[in-house]
């Protein structure tokens, strides 16, 4: 089974395989009794997404044992010779694998850097775009009328928010403490940037108090009939292709940290969408809290920095993703897991740093 774990289960695989490719190999593999009928229309029906339809197809398979990869590798074999060459792969009977060792997994405290032949293989998507004029919205509610709701640790949070998106090419747009009513305004005022007619992408991340379906204005004052909030939902109006028809097509990748109750004291990190080509990523599972440390800043913050500096250079975004929530199994002393959302991408997306001048 080594030859599909390291074949297929790994990017290369999931990159390079397309949708039509896929869904063959499913009746491929049903037609085998790999698979059965209800299994097969549960990875088309729940993996909307070519890359997770992908990923899903290998696990299913590599469950099943060394008799159901040796025939999917033979049904890639045959329907496309020049994948299964560039896969590595061999119909053969795989050799036990030897126990691998334990390695602890090292971060980088700086981005790595996409290489010029990355970019360049790259080439044969036409989705990609050129990467220039990147732009990003960074929203940080610091200090609050009330002091007592002073987010202690967000300035840290603030801080590394910024140098993660200018070294991956984004010009940043930053405010700090603003009302409900600003944060509405700073939207206006960002759909209409003159860049997002050329960027390939957004990045907007706002960073507050919160409670359901709502961030918190610095003039907020709990318990009251009119509170100082910015409605979420404003966020796809105002970057939706009505408003804003320069990101029609483009990924927004929305970042909120935020409380997602009235009852949770710790902030959480959420991150929506609505409206096609948008990808969120949910602080945790529903009825669980979410972190932030008062000198550090939020657990998911530094996490995303981490795995951004740390593999950005060469995974898309939807493995980035993945990668936030694994590292939160490393955790003991708090209980918190990010899942995904809904994502409505109907495209890879790479970051490309250090190219940003293409």
């Amino acid at each position: 089974m080594s030859d599909m774990t390291t074949g297929c289960r790994g990017p290369r695989f999931v990159d390079k395989v397309s949708l039509n490719m896929i869904n063959q190999l499913l009746d491929d593999i049903l037609l085998d009794g790999v698979v059965n009928n209800g299994e097969r229309e549960s990875i088309i029906e729940e993996n909307g997404i070519r890359s997770d339809r992908a990923r899903r197809l290998i696990d299913i398979v590599i469950k099943k044992g060394d008799r159901a990869s040796r025939k999917l590798i033979a049904s890639i074999q045959s329907r496309d010779p020049e994948l299964y060459s560039e896969l590595g792969l061999s119909c053969g009977q795989p050799a036990p694998r030897a126990a691998e060792p334990q390695v602890e997994m090292k971060w980088s405290s700086s981005l790595s850097l996409a290489t010029d032949s990355f970019w360049l293989e790259k080439q044969n998507d036409r989705e990609v775009k050129s990467i220039a004029n990147r732009v990003a919205l960074l929203i940080t509610n610091i200090k609050f009328t009330n002091e007592k709701k002073n987010r202690y640790g967000a300035e840290k949070d603030e801080e590394n928010m910024k140098s993660l998106l200018t070294n991956l090419g984004y010009e940043v747009v930053k405010h700090t403490n603003l009302t409900g009513k600003a944060i509405d305004e700073a939207f206006i005022e960002f759909s209409k940037h003159p860049k997002l007619t050329k960027t390939d992408s957004v990045v907007v991340v706002i960073m507050s108090h919160g409670k359901l379906g709502a961030v918190l204005g610095v003039d907020t004052q709990s318990g009251t009939a009119f509170d100082d909030e910015f409605p979420i939902n404003n966020i796809y109006k105002h970057l939706g292709p009505e408003n804003c028809p320069a990101l029609l097509d483009k990924p927004k990748i929305i970042i909120i940290q935020a409380c997602r109750g009235e009852n949770i004291d710790d902030d959480g990190f959420r991150r929506v969408h609505k409206e096609k080509d948008f990808i969120s990523l949910l602080s945790s599972t529903p009825d669980t809290e979410s972190y932030r440390h008062k000198m550090y800043g939020s657990f998911l913050i530094q996490y995303v920095v981490e795995v951004f500096n740390t593999y950005a250079h060469k995974d898309d975004i939807e493995e980035l993703f993945r990668k936030v929530m694994y590292r939160f199994e490393d955790i003991k002393s708090i209980v918190q897991m990010p899942n995904k959302d809904r994502c409505s991408l109907t495209k890879t997306f790479y970051f490309y740093p250090g190219l940003a001048g293409i």
